[in-house]
């Protein structure tokens, strides 16, 4: 079985495919009883969700037996992992359209029905993988922050994260995203703490700094669409505890700060001079330690731009980008029994980079 996909990409997923393939590649003993026993198991999955709120105790004994068929069923599987090989690139490798990413030798029957999800593990872990690494190209050495986990189920934010540390990020915005590789979220105070406290930025700083001491205090300083003096407000009350100052202001709003300064750009949203009169103004008032992240609508293309310019920003935050595009990949059958066979168009691509992983012969 050959695996591939047929862009420019940063590869994610191999680690996760490969744990799938470990657990999940073998056969049944006796398909007829596990047939069954399947069967069964979704019939009791279902009666436990109908009566999880209406019926304590008759819950309590479809689970009993749920849990029984289970164990049948498990008892039936004979695993499979030893009898197969894979060969197969890193997560973070550099991929080509078409470029081989992973064979798989041995008994289809033992890993056919894991195609569909070891696939959509490469495909939606090499999307973040690769979103992500253009933005820290694009942000020339600057801080890059994966804020995009209110986009999307909360259930995909750890692997999501993760994919997002292959890719390049420096932080993420929850713990559940920083889980699969040891660390933890970093970010900013939200507007909604703001709001809970009548609008006071510097005292829903004060409050996020006392409860999330050991955390770098990222003061939000959009909140009264006045950037400049909010960030002032909040540097001149926290001092050297203050880490930086986020600008977010919406792309449909002009901040105060630019109101003397319009005429020749767009005057809306994080501009590159409403960053400008921000550091200025931190800076001669003795705050230029503060440091400056924005976010709202960044990608690629805008980073660049913000880059070119030489605005003074210190960290970008983005979100919905990171979320786009797709990266599907494909599996096929091209060597079967020591002969060549595959779907017209499809070929065995051998590829020098791929590694061992495990070996039936071990």
């Amino acid at each position: 079985m050959q695996v591939f996909q047929k862009k420019d990409a940063v590869l994610c997923g191999i680690d996760e495919a490969i744990a799938v393939l470990k657990v999940a590649c073998g056969r049944y003993s006796n398909y007829t009883n596990a047939y069954k026993l399947f069967d069964r198991l979704i019939e009791l999955k279902k009666s436990a969700r109908k009566y999880f709120l209406t019926d304590k105790k008759k819950y309590l004994e479809v689970e009993k037996e749920r849990i029984l068929v289970a164990q049948e069923l498990d008892n039936l599987w004979i695993d499979g992992f030893s009898e197969i090989e894979i060969d197969a690139l890193w997560d973070g490798d550099i991929i080509e359209p078409y470029e081989t990413i992973m064979h798989i030798k041995g008994d289809a029957s033992l890993f056919a029905h894991l195609e569909t999800i070891y696939l959509g593990i490469l495909a939606r872990r090499t999307k973040i993988a690769t979103n992500v690494r253009r933005v820290v190209e694009a942000a020339n050495g600057k801080t890059v922050l994966y804020f995009p986990a209110r986009f999307d189920h909360w259930a995909v934010q750890g692997g999501d994260g993760y994919a997002a540390h292959i890719g390049g990020a420096a932080g993420v915005s929850t713990d559940a995203q920083a889980e699969w590789w040891g660390a933890g979220a970093s970010g900013t105070i939200p507007h909604a703490l703001i709001a809970s406290v009548g609008g006071n930025t510097v005292q829903a700083v004060k409050l996020f700094s006392e409860t999330y001491p050991d955390a770098p205090l990222i003061a939000l300083v959009d909140f009264d669409n006045d950037c400049v003096n909010t960030a002032l407000k909040c540097a001149h009350e926290m001092g050297d505890k203050l880490w930086g100052v986020r600008l977010d202001t919406s792309e449909n709003l002009v901040d105060k700060s630019v109101f003397n300064h319009m005429g020749t750009y767009k005057p809306t949203g994080v501009n590159p001079k409403l960053v400008e009169l921000v550091r200025n103004a931190l800076d001669c008032e003795g705050f230029s330690n503060v440091k400056i992240v924005v976010s709202g609508g960044f990608n690629p293309d805008r980073i660049k731009q913000f880059e070119s310019l030489a605005v003074p920003v210190d960290a970008y935050g983005v979100g919905s980008y990171l979320m786009q595009g797709n990266y599907d990949f494909t599996a096929d059958i091209v060597w079967v029994n020591g002969k060549p066979i595959s779907k017209v168009g499809r070929k065995l691509r051998p590829n020098p980079r791929l590694e061992r992983y495990n070996s039936n012969d071990n």
